[in-house]
């Protein structure tokens, strides 16, 4: 498809309520459809200034040429849905792309990446309202948790009660947890499976209901843990795709032995299909599904 950002502009500045009612107008679906499993597309980094991809530090800059690759993305057979900030949601929906998928928003981006308040991950985005306003069909939150920075305190009381909002309005909410901790002024999360285990057991925890929480989980360092790491809970769960990598296929293999876990009932990929280190973005979605 072909992005025409003045068309795009040209709406927004004059129609604004063009995008309520596409909205409404959206063919919505089930969250699991008739394969019964669950492929996203994720591409919520820009609204937290990740932008990098690879070497590339502003690759995710061009919104016409990102919105090209979700485009491309959401046609593929297999995938399901697009997981994103309202900016990037709004545009697809003027596009007319999301009929028959699973839109789900993205609730916090206050962590902006490679800030001093990075782990105090406020809620920027989408709130619960918003999502039932929209007819969007989840959400999702980021939940990083550094035990020497008091702001993970802070991001798990409002976590907490984002899973509560949600859960009144019967609206799933992903929730994507890590351990992390500073390392040479960044943010590193720790991937081995006592801390993804931890992870696991603080997030299904949260809130005064778990019946709509699913979590999104990242495959352990050694991708023999993860069976083991899963166990802790009986939450549903999606598998994350992280950083485009050199060696695509070793990732492909870690999310292919992942999925046979009993609880991993999908996966929520992004920058990884959208930027593929080789070959097309049709190439790498289509590979992506076929692993389901």
């Amino acid at each position: 498809m072909s992005i025409s950002i003045p068309d795009l502009v040209s709406v927004r500045a004059r129609h604004p309520e063009a995008i309520a009612e596409a909205a409404g107008r959206r063919v919505r679906r089930p969250l699991i459809g008739d394969s019964g499993r669950l492929m996203i597309v994720a591409a919520d980094h820009p609204a937290r200034g990740a932008l990098g991809v690879g070497d590339h530090r502003l690759a995710m800059a061009n919104r016409a040429d990102l919105l090209e690759r979700l485009c491309t993305a959401l046609a593929r057979p297999g995938v399901d849905g697009v997981l994103a900030t309202a900016d990037i949601l709004e545009d697809l929906l003027l596009l007319g792309v999301l009929d028959g998928k699973v839109v789900m928003g993205s609730m916090n981006r206050g962590g902006l990446a490679g800030a001093s308040f990075e782990m105090d991950d406020r809620f920027t985005g989408h709130r619960a309202e918003d999502l039932e306003r929209l007819r969007f069909d989840a959400g999702k939150l980021l939940l990083r948790i550094d035990y020497d920075d008091p702001g993970s305190l802070r991001t798990l009381e409002a976590t907490a009660r984002a899973v509560d909002d949600m859960a009144a309005r019967r609206l799933p909410v992903f929730v994507e947890p890590f351990i992390s901790r500073r390392v040479a002024g960044g943010i590193r999360n720790d991937l081995s499976r006592e801390a993804v285990t931890r992870s696991i057991t603080i997030a299904s925890g949260l809130g005064g209901t778990s019946a709509y929480t699913w979590l999104k989980l990242p495959v352990t360092e050694d991708p023999d843990d993860m069976a083991g790491a899963l166990e802790s809970s009986t939450l549903p769960a999606v598998l994350l795709g992280g950083e485009v990598g050199r060696d695509q296929e070793a990732a492909y293999e870690r999310w292919r032995k992942a999925l046979r876990m009993p609880t991993v009932q999908g996966m929520v990929v992004g920058r990884s299909l959208l930027y593929p280190a080789e070959g097309s973005v049709e190439t790498a979605v289509d590979t992506a599904v076929s692993l389901l």
